[in-house]
């Protein structure tokens, strides 16, 4: 697998559009961070890490649907591993004009967009959601 981050996502974006319950992936610290920002802001119901007979840790996400409709409705990788898209904090991008939120990479670890505004930190943009 050449970008972990991709496949999260992807992950993501089926389990919500076949509307199940949970969605497991294989774990990393970057993925954790990830689906703790989306849980902050409300676009999964919770995530937790388990480890399997192998003894592989996974991190198990609970999506959350709001009467019926899946809560992420757009997940896309912006920054690749062939193509890194870094910002200054300035510069950073709106998602749906304030509507979706940017995961960024910085220096004080990963942030959403209107964090990295508000403490002036620019990075890479990891991913929009929507």
């Amino acid at each position: 697998m050449t970008d972990p981050i991709s496949d999260f996502l992807t992950r993501l974006r089926n389990a919500s559009k076949a509307r199940l319950d949970e969605c497991v992936i294989p774990h990393s610290n970057l993925k954790e961070s990830v689906a703790a920002i989306l849980k902050a802001e409300g676009y999964v119901a919770d995530h937790t890490t388990s480890s399997n007979a192998q003894g592989h840790k996974t991190l198990v996400v609970k999506m959350k649907y709001v009467d019926g409709a899946p809560a992420i409705t757009g997940l896309k990788r912006v920054s690749t591993p062939g193509r890194r898209l870094y910002f200054r904090y300035t510069e950073i991008p709106r998602v749906l004009n304030g509507l979706g939120i940017g995961i960024l990479s910085t220096s004080k670890g990963l942030m959403k967009d209107a964090d990295c505004r508000r403490n002036r930190a620019g990075g890479e943009l990891i991913c929009n959601i929507w």
